[in-house]
């Protein structure tokens, strides 16, 4: 099935299934100890419920590739609404030795990246959200031009000036607060803002105020959930029109199943991952027996490394954080084997949800793309690399 790259069209395309389909891609199962949707779907979790561990993890790595949920849900049009064009790169490649004091990946981002980036006479360069401004540095040397670039941190600012001098890039590393006000003082009808993985408020606040100065922008967004409002806001009027006609309503939460797709993670990262996720199901059935309360209960997140190392371990730091006393006599082994089984019934029940996970993210995108073309813009949609790379892949490109 193919569809005609035509944006409003897709976006209210996306808009209307999103809504229809919300009541089975919204639920959590692991909050769930029982089927998240109505039992008039009980035959498609049984056909989840039969996969093999291999086709499991091959649909979570491809969830439109063979799916089985086709006999219930539109698959293939889901799919070709997410596909995108790859966006055509310009010039020679980037000399490897420019790679210096980069992560090996953030350079290969920025090495797909910078080619897409489209320099019109006259324009002079700034990169949003900067860091170290290692995007900033290739972008002088590539171009032979000064780059402006802001930052809020300090300490990254003086590092990153550090390196540029180094390296003989013309940079200019300025401590801003993008969110503060005062920001637009940076932009003018003459600049080119470019961002790479500006996360969630960050770059929507690039896109209000490149609009408001008339600004070219070259951005790859990320992260949409990390942002102050707690229900999404849409940027286009198009957005705004569609989400109250088929009254689509987004959390957080919702926003953050975009961008959960995590390919580039290490083996070890994603067994760690897979543990820890077994480990919070085993105390979730054990904080609703010792509670007497059938309800999921959200514990915080622990950083790769400072999980403890066993799974009664666990239990104590997650009972410590939210006041629970433990009784004794715990049958730690058969808390933590139901964990483990309820994870793998996880696994294959949120592949309902993975289906849904990347045309949320090109809806995302889609948003920002009709918003510049609502402001009078001539703007484009497409990836800038393999999602291998990063799964994080769209690059909006706007004059």
């Amino acid at each position: 099935m193919s569809h005609p790259w035509n944006p409003a069209w897709r976006f209210e395309r996306l808009t209307a299934l999103l809504a229809e389909w919300r009541p089975l891609w919204q639920p959590l199962p692991f909050q769930h100890p029982r089927l998240p949707w109505p039992a008039e779907w009980s035959a498609m979790a049984e056909a989840l419920l039969a996969l093999s561990d291999a086709e499991a993890a091959r649909l979570q790595e491809t969830p439109f590739s063979d799916s089985p949920l086709g006999d219930w849900l539109p698959v293939a049009e889901l799919e070709a609404l997410a596909e995108l064009p790859r966006l055509a790169s310009e010039g020679e490649a980037l000399p490897e030795s420019w790679a210096a004091h980069m992560g090996g990946r953030k350079w290969r981002q920025i090495q797909a990246f910078l080619p897409r980036v489209r320099l019109g006479e006259q324009e002079t360069l700034l990169e949003w959200c900067a860091g170290k401004g290692h995007l900033a540095r290739t972008l002088a040397r590539r171009h032979g031009v000064e780059v402006t670039a802001l930052e809020w941190d300090g300490a990254l600012c003086v590092s990153g000036a550090g390196l540029a001098e180094s390296q003989g890039a013309a940079v200019v590393l300025a401590r801003q607060d993008v969110m503060a006000p005062g920001v637009e003082r940076w932009l003018a009808p003459t600049t080119h803002a470019c961002a790479l993985h500006a996360c969630g408020d960050l770059h929507r606040r690039l896109l209000e105020q490149a609009v408001a100065a008339g600004s070219a922008v070259t951005l790859a967004p990320c992260c949409y959930q990390r942002t102050a409002d707690t229900r999404y806001r849409p940027l286009s009027r198009l957005g705004a029109r569609g989400m109250a006609r088929h009254h689509l309503a987004l959390t957080r939460e919702d926003l953050a199943m975009a961008v959960q797709e995590t390919v580039t993670a290490p083996r070890h990262h994603r067994r760690h991952r897979r543990r820890a996720g077994a480990w919070r199901l085993g105390f979730d059935r054990l904080q609703r027996e010792v509670r007497g309360l059938d309800d999921y209960l959200p514990v915080p997140s622990l950083a790769y490394g400072r999980m403890p190392e066993t799974f009664e371990d666990f239990c104590r730091w997650a009972a410590a954080q939210k006041d629970i006393e433990l009784p004794d006599g715990i049958d730690w082994a058969g808390h933590e084997a139901w964990g483990q089984r309820r994870q793998a019934e996880v696994t294959r029940l949120e592949l309902v949800r993975h289906l849904f996970r990347r045309p949320l993210e090109v809806w995302l995108a889609l948003d920002r793309l009709v918003f510049l073309q609502e402001a009078g813009y001539t703007a484009e949609l497409g990836t800038f690399c393999q999602r291998e790379l990063t799964p994080r892949n769209l690059l909006i490109r706007a004059r």
